[in-house]
């Protein structure tokens, strides 16, 4: 959809959910995307700067959602400590 000045306006764009892959629809609306603030090496935060983890319904309705965003920022560095697994 075009606007007057001939922008595009309204478009969806889809994303994927970082915990499956899987692309969440437009209809989805259990989904969410949460971004957790960069910090610099005194604990301050940089503005502008974060990580985006979008999470599906799907995952969320499972009781997943806290594990695997523990997961996902263990894997980005943002967390220590707090998730493991066993090779």
């Amino acid at each position: 959809m075009e606007n007057v000045n001939g922008d595009l306006v309204d478009l969806y764009v889809p994303r994927k959910c970082a915990a499956t892959g899987r692309i969440i629809e437009s209809k989805d609306h259990a989904s969410v995307q949460i971004a957790v603030g960069d910090v610099d090496e005194n604990g301050r935060l940089i503005q502008g700067s974060s990580t985006i983890f979008p999470l599906s319904g799907y995952v969320r309705r499972a009781g997943e959602g806290d594990d695997s965003l523990n997961r996902l920022a263990t894997k980005e560095g943002l967390l220590r400590g707090v998730w493991s697994y066993a090779k």
